[in-house]
């Protein structure tokens, strides 16, 4: 089992959480059930997934939680496209949020590559 909060992908997930509940109290209020809703679940399954995979048994069990993590970096990626497009969060905005994410997609296919490498 190794410490999920020593790895700096959950460190950053786990900071961009309270970026994305920042920004969908902004959404419109009808909203709130829906997207917003699909928002929030995708973006805590990203650092949840880290944790639970590190405290698995095996390398196999932790890269297995790592890439249901990065599904859900690339769900809120949608996530946050379309809410771009509904005109729910500014362009600017969304580029900040966009980077961030696509930075922990980038962090975690790395980090399972270096774990690969050592089974």
């Amino acid at each position: 089992m190794v410490n999920y909060k020593n790895y700096k992908v959950w460190q950053k997930s786990h900071n961009l959480v309270f970026e994305v509940y920042k920004t969908v109290s902004l959404f419109p209020k009808e909203e709130q059930f829906n997207l917003v809703s699909q928002i929030k679940r995708a973006s805590i399954s990203i650092p949840t997934n880290i944790a639970e995979g590190c405290g698995r048994e095996t390398q196999k069990e932790l890269i297995r939680f790592l890439y249901i993590a990065s599904g859900s970096a690339h769900e809120l990626d949608y996530l946050f496209l379309i809410s771009t497009e509904l005109n729910f969060i500014s362009k600017g905005e969304s580029a900040i949020l966009l980077n961030e994410i696509d930075e922990i997609k980038k962090m975690l296919a790395a980090l399972i590559t270096k774990i690969k490498s050592t089974i």
